[in-house]
């Protein structure tokens, strides 16, 4: 997988951990009864897309630098 910048991986997972919570909370107290089991699933959905990006800011190794674009020292 490729390197991803470690704060777009943050607010990725911050957005998708906001949204999950707001979306459970919001489908199990305010929603019509109509739509609660939807919005509640679309709530766990991003709490888990929220795991998936922590996994992924968790385990990635950093990245090395270019060697070839590295200006020689000269003696």
């Amino acid at each position: 997988m490729r390197y991803i910048e470690p704060t777009r991986v943050k607010v990725l997972m911050m957005m998708f951990f906001t949204t999950g919570v707001l979306g459970i909370l919001i489908g199990l107290s305010v929603a019509p009864p109509s739509m609660t089991v939807m919005i509640t699933f679309m709530g766990l959905i991003n709490v888990g897309l929220g795991a998936f990006f922590t996994f992924i800011f968790l385990t990635q190794v950093q990245k090395s630098p270019d060697k070839r674009k590295k200006k020689r020292k000269r003696d």
